[in-house]
């Protein structure tokens, strides 16, 4: 990363407002990149991109690769005349202050193949080149993805584990077959990706020229639900049934007893290690002609990851197992060079860990929120923080920072109240004074904290499997008093 100062905000796409029941990538993308400019705002930290599956997750995704398409905007498609604006007539009354995944999947997916059979029909010929360009560029997963998704589609939805035994199994005389029984439905979730693509590489243009750089975020595991487990079986650690031997999670930690079973099937690290790591470095490729910077997602999986037994029902009885380590990282920037990342060292970090981190010369991150437990030594504080790493108040995974506060004991408030000399009435904002004066190079706050919300604006409970990633904010609620307020902050402290 740069040493230059700077700060941002975390604001995953789907939280924008608008009025098709999810944030998208039309208007109102831009107005926030609007806003970033105006405030001195100089990142936007996104969640991951990729379509989201059983339970709205943006980090078990049915492609590592694919854009989702429930963001791509309507109006951005009737002003690309592949939609007319009575199209949009149908939809229905969305709660403005939440996403109902299932309502706007119902509503959202028809209006996508609309577009699709326009397409087909000649509207808009002048883009036939263009898509052609897209699937030849992206053709490497692309082809898999389309064919794959189009195969759940008629499938019911089903895991591919449940599919027919000849396509659970990829041969290929069954996948040509299916490939000609579905190739208008193949062809509408390309045609989706190349609408994503093209609407994402707008809004990113737009903060380019606004001087905002998007940190983009990268799950270190695929879901076993997804393209890249059905295509590439032999990468991962499978039975004969494509079924997981063992599966990733982290053990008890600062947000469950139990530990947390994420259920994603383990990688076969010799295997991928054996033709240099290709699958990775295709992934961050694709990954970075998108976004400017990549926060890695649970760095510390890279030097041991926890591997819990396939069946178990929590991640307690797990082992450590070593990870690729360096060799993976050597093959990385031997391919892509030196790469914009931010790891995600939260957790359980082991001396390893840190060596690797630092021997990457890789920022890792500071929670303001893991700051208060634990006396003056604890790393987070801001007089231990270091230039390189990025502080944040809270991430995704955490209560808003008034939430937080709300739930600590009285001896961990009397500690924040003191160390900050504050009298706690504004404590998000106090913690973002933290983070902006913190002698690190970046910080970073969600939008929730700068907009002094509760905990009703959470984003995430880790270990919760239903019932998070819906927050959404209106566009209201950005006013002049806040803009200022950030600019303020930025200008203070040199960011």
């Amino acid at each position: 990363m740069e040493s230059n100062r700077a700060s941002g905000i975390l604001l995953h796409p789907t939280s924008l407002p608008g009025r098709f029941g999810i944030g998208d990538l039309g208007a109102d993308a831009m107005e926030w990149i609007d806003f970033l400019e105006a405030s001195g705002q100089k990142l936007w930290q996104v969640l991951p991109l990729g379509p989201t599956g059983y339970g709205d997750s943006p980090y078990q995704c049915f492609s590592a690769f694919a854009g989702n398409p429930y963001l791509v905007s309507p109006e951005g498609l009737v002003t690309d005349g592949l939609l007319d604006e009575s199209d949009l007539a149908s939809a229905p009354a969305f709660p403005a202050d939440r996403v109902d995944f299932g309502a706007v999947i119902g509503w959202k997916i028809p209006l996508l193949e609309r577009a699709h059979r326009r397409f087909l029909a000649g509207a808009r010929g002048d883009l036939r080149e263009d898509y052609a360009g897209f699937r030849e560029e992206h053709g490497d997963w692309l082809e898999d993805f389309a064919l794959f998704m189009a195969l759940k589609d008629s499938h019911g939805g089903a895991m591919w584990t449940e599919w027919e035994p000849e396509l659970a199994a990829r041969e290929p005389a069954a996948l040509e077959r299916e490939r000609e029984r579905l190739a208008e439905a193949v062809d509408s979730h390309r045609f989706r990706q190349f609408l994503f693509f093209r609407q994402w590489a707008a809004v990113r243009a737009r903060a380019a020229a606004a001087g905002v750089s998007v940190i983009g975020d990268i799950p270190i595991f695929a879901a076993l639900d997804s393209a890249d487990v059905w295509a590439h079986p032999g990468l991962f650690q499978l039975d004969e049934r494509g079924r997981p031997t063992a599966v990733a999670g982290v053990p008890p930690d600062y947000f469950t007893k139990t530990g947390q079973l994420w259920g994603n099937p383990l990688y076969r690290w010799d295997v991928m290690k054996s033709d240099g790591y290709s699958w990775w470095i295709e992934r961050l490729r694709v990954m970075l002609a998108v976004v400017d910077l990549v926060r890695l997602d649970h760095f510390r999986g890279f030097e041991a990851y926890w591997e819990v037994p396939a069946g178990d029902p929590t991640a307690e009885k797990g082992r450590w197992v070593e990870g690729p380590g360096e060799s993976f990282f050597e093959a990385i920037c031997a391919a892509l060079g030196d790469l914009p990342l931010i790891v995600e060292d939260l957790g359980h970090i082991t001396p390893p860990v840190v060596a690797l981190r630092d021997w990457l010369e890789l920022p890792g991150m500071r929670i303001l929120q893991f700051a208060f437990g634990d006396g003056a030594r604890n790393a987070y504080l801001p007089h231990n923080h270091v230039r390189n790493c990025v502080v944040y108040t809270g991430t995704h995974d955490n209560d808003t920072t008034r939430g937080w506060y709300a739930a600590l004991d009285t001896k961990q408030r009397h500690f924040v109240r003191r160390y900050l000399a504050v009298d706690g009435d504004d404590i998000a904002w106090d913690l973002i004074r933290a983070g902006s004066a913190s002698v690190a190079n970046t910080f970073i706050a969600p939008l929730q904290d700068v907009l002094d919300l509760g905990s009703e604006a959470r984003m995430n409970h880790p270990g919760r499997p239903q019932g998070n990633w819906t927050w959404r904010f209106a566009s209201e609620q950005l006013t002049d008093a806040v803009r200022g307020r950030l600019k303020g902050q930025v200008e203070a402290y040199g960011r």
